[in-house]
């Protein structure tokens, strides 16, 4: 070949590739300029991940994979349940808060945030650093003691506890967490004293009070077979309302003390999310919590549902996070996470 075929070759060369450059630019550029909701229509094109705090096996982890499992049907994609624990929830909320905001890492809200944020326990404002999807259901807390304890009711223990202030040694899944602060504010509300003795989780605290190391048992429903079976008395649950497999048990209202603690599990996003991303999300899940799935897993730990759409959800942490800023104000929970 000679020079000038070369010259002649080259430059034709360079001139496609050049050309081709420029039209990769030119569809660059008319991809940034397209509305972000024409890629959003198109959502989801992959499976999600979903980042459960808590231990799979768990109540909380059984009924979310029962969300998930209703909420993919509505999406037509798998959503992966990610199991991340540690630091009361905090741990996989951290992770599902610090993801890319594109609608691929999405994850349950443990409520306490509102608490721990605020004690310095984990470095998110639940106010700022979140989207917010669905409110789907709650817990059923509350307080059992041996069968042979002889607290028939909860006045009579009241009334224990007020005769000999200190006494009485109740056990929590861990300083801060709900069953502590909802025991402590009960305590309050009645005018007695008891002595908190902090587990690592709610399972440990139950082993003790079989074994006869605590008094009293404040929990979510670990306790439930139990009481079932006979081996453990219920003297009250935390709830606005009584639960369907125990009917016969009075709420911490019903049994005269203003106090109502429902821990209600939530569905969120890091902060960022495309707003028709988030719609699509929030559409999904509100079918997921009304499934036929769902219900039947919250029946199972007799969990009320506690649904609410992604707007009002907000709201509600909102108004959670001023009520944690009384409590902790008002239980000195700051010294009490000193100590412990």
């Amino acid at each position: 070949m000679n020079t000038s075929i070369k010259t002649l070759t080259y430059m034709h060369l360079s001139r496609r590739q050049w050309l081709l450059a420029s039209a990769g630019v030119v569809a660059s550029s008319t991809a940034a300029l397209l509305p972000k909701n024409a890629f959003a229509a198109a959502y989801p094109e992959r499976p999600i991940t979903f980042i459960c705090p808590w231990p799979a096996g768990g109540t909380a982890d059984q009924t979310m994979r029962a969300l998930c499992a209703a909420a993919a049907k509505n999406l037509g994609q798998t959503l992966v349940v990610e199991n991340r624990t540690g630091a009361s929830g905090m741990l996989g909320l951290r992770a599902m808060a610090s993801a890319k905001p594109d609608g691929y890492t999405i994850g349950q809200i443990p409520i306490s945030v509102t608490r721990f944020s605020q004690l310095g326990s984990v470095q998110i404002d639940p106010l700022k650093d979140l989207t917010y999807i669905a409110r789907t259901s709650g817990q059923t807390f509350g307080i059992a003691v041996q069968a042979s304890a002889p607290w028939k009711t909860l006045k009579e223990l009241v009334a224990y506890a007020k005769a000999n202030p200190g006494k009485v040694n109740y056990g929590s899944a861990g300083i801060g967490g709900a069953t502590h602060v909802g025991m402590e504010e009960f305590a309050m509300a009645a005018g007695a004293q008891f002595n908190h003795i902090p587990f690592k989780g709610g399972s440990d605290a139950l082993q003790a009070l079989l074994g006869g190391h605590i008094d009293v048992l404040a929990d979510s429903s670990s306790w439930a077979p139990h009481v079932l079976s006979g081996k453990l008395r219920l003297l009250a649950t935390w709830g606005e309302q009584r639960t369907t497999d125990f009917k016969e048990v009075p709420t911490l209202k019903e049994a005269g003390y203003n106090v109502v603690v429902d821990a209600p599990n939530g569905i969120g996003a890091p902060k960022g999310l495309e707003p028709a991303v988030a719609a699509r999300l929030r559409e999904a899940f509100k079918a997921a919590a009304a499934s036929p799935e769902f219900t039947a897993a919250c029946d199972k730990i007799d969990a009320p549902l506690m649904y609410l759409d992604g707007p009002d959800y907000e709201k509600y942490i909102a108004a959670t996070y001023k009520k944690e800023t009384l409590l902790i104000e008002r239980l000195k929970l700051k010294e009490l996470m000193a100590k412990g």
